[in-house]
């Protein structure tokens, strides 16, 4: 799928729906969280004291997971859905565009190992968050890009890594940046055979839609550093 077929895409799958039409989902959970297959840590806890998590939306979620659960001091990663009004959807019901939801991943971190800054730094580099209701060809309301966080300290934190990141796509001519940033609301997991997809089927789908642009931490520290 190229720009053309983004540009003649059903509108439908380029807007978000309201509370009100969005599809009635379900009360019960899809599924029943396990262990992670590559950390060998619970997916959905207990997990040890002081742990956080914040969730990150940037397009397809198997390779996004696949970047997260390879850095040090993250104690396990989760995928699902975020964002919508459809309480428990399924991967289909998601893909219609008519749950609100994008695809996510739940990043459970140890913040003495690992920053907040540099999970941000992670996120904004990984994917492009210029593209609003896509990456690269696939497009669709569950692919826009996203941060969900614990607290207004992330909050801000968040805010700023924006503004300083897209100073510096802009300067690289990449437009406004138009990733969603809020309080975390409720996380719903995908069914289990995307959970750690790429360690399941190491050839699977896993684009890369890295702008190339490096990203500076909110105090004007580079990353990592």
């Amino acid at each position: 799928m190229g720009i053309l077929d983004f540009l003649f895409a059903d509108p439908a799958k380029l807007q978000l729906p309201s509370p009100a039409d969005a599809l009635p989902g379900r009360p019960a959970p899809i599924m029943a969280p396990g262990r992670h297959t590559v950390l060998g840590t619970p997916i959905d806890g207990p997990w040890p004291a002081g742990t956080r998590t914040v969730t990150f939306g940037m397009g397809c979620f198997w390779g996004a997971e696949k970047g997260f659960w390879a850095i040090p001091g993250v104690a396990t990663t989760a995928v699902g859905y975020a964002g919508g009004s459809t309480p428990n959807p399924t991967y289909e019901e998601v893909c219609s565009g008519r749950t609100g939801h994008a695809e996510v991943v739940r990043v459970a971190y140890d913040p003495a190992r690992v920053s907040f800054e540099t999970l941000l730094r992670a996120f904004w580099e990984a994917h492009d968050p210029t593209q609003g209701m896509r990456q690269g060809n696939d497009t669709g309301t569950q692919y826009r890009s996203m941060i969900q966080v614990a607290d207004a300290g992330e909050l801000a934190l968040a805010q700023a890594s924006r503004d300083m990141y897209e100073e510096r796509l802009t300067a690289a001519s990449f437009g406004r940046i138009t990733t969603e940033i809020a309080l975390a609301g409720p996380f719903y997991f995908a069914e289990d055979y995307h959970q750690q997809y790429l360690d399941k089927n190491p050839n699977g789908y896993c684009p890369d839609h890295g702008t190339g642009v490096a990203c500076p931490l909110p105090s004007g520290v580079p990353f990592g550093e």
